[in-house]
């Protein structure tokens, strides 16, 4: 369904973020990526199938 050559990640892939941005909405903090996921400011994911991803931000190591 992806238009885009090379085609977009598929939504269940590990890569799925590297997908195009279809519509960005910063304002309420989620964009629409070309592979149907919902990605959210704080990185949790929403997939097409309903699954929902926790946020997964990267841990900052104490100094």
């Amino acid at each position: 369904m992806c238009p885009h050559d090379p085609a977009c990640p598929d939504a269940e892939a590990p890569d799925r973020e590297a997908a195009r941005t279809l519509a960005c909405h910063p304002e309420q903090g989620w964009s629409l990526l070309c592979n149907g996921v919902v990605l959210f400011e704080d990185t949790g994911e929403l997939l097409p199938s309903g699954t929902v991803i926790a946020p997964h931000r990267p841990v900052v190591g104490a100094a």
